[in-house]
């Protein structure tokens, strides 16, 4: 069972999420609303369902302003489908997104490969290509310096890093880290992966190659 917050100004939606996750056994918290919310508010909970068109605080902005204290997944409830939509959402620190309108199956599917993503083990340290990864604290580092570094984001380093040299479709990526069965979101991953490079690019390092036409490895 995990516990879940849930925050969009659709009543209708609150009801419907509620009741489909609650047959998965899961704690849903909903709240209608994040203006009389403090951040603290947001901690504690397994994973956080954020919609981003709300009147008084926008997804993207709330997102953000809990990022630094908030350690579960986060994923965004959003009509937009936009590129750049996408792109600044995950660059703000979420995990994935759910479009609406979206299948209750969807849901509960994105739900589980996100929690089960959290309750893997992962043990020891691994380091491949001058980049080290702290399996059982989901860090990395270079030069001893913490990279920041979302959980999505660390999970798709963590996985091309482990099979290095292969390459990988972003279909392949996205349900070997999240281990979703059904449609994967392509664009989630071509997102996810340009803010790696960049984190990384700060030092001077670029092990994710695009092998055209096919997808990602890691060098």
């Amino acid at each position: 069972m995990a516990k879940i917050l849930v925050v969009d100004d659709e009543p209708d939606i609150l009801i419907l999420i509620k009741n489909v996750l609650s047959k998965d056994k899961h704690l849903v918290i909903t709240k209608d609303s994040a203006k009389d919310l403090s951040i603290g508010d947001f901690t504690g909970y397994d994973l956080i369902l954020l919609d981003v068109m709300m009147p008084d605080i926008d997804g993207f902005t709330l997102c953000e302003k809990i990022r630094d204290v908030v350690d579960c997944p986060i994923l965004f409830l959003t009509a937009k489908t936009m590129e750049n939509d996408i792109m600044f959402g995950l660059g703000v620190g979420a995990d994935d997104y759910i479009t609406k309108p979206f299948g209750m199956g969807e849901l509960r599917a994105r739900v589980a490969a996100h929690l089960r993503r959290e309750q893997r083990e992962k043990h020891s340290f691994l380091i491949v290509s001058g980049i080290k990864f702290n399996l059982s604290g989901k860090e990395v580092m270079v030069d001893d310096k913490k990279i920041p570094f979302t959980k999505s984001e660390y999970a798709i380093c963590e996985y091309l890093a482990k099979n290095h040299g292969q390459v990988f479709s972003k279909e392949k990526i996205y349900e070997g880290v999240f281990g979703y069965e059904g449609e994967s979101d392509s664009s989630a991953i071509a997102e996810h992966i340009k803010n790696i490079r960049a984190k990384l690019s700060v030092f001077d390092m670029s092990p994710i190659e695009t092998v055209w036409g096919i997808g990602y490895k890691w060098r």
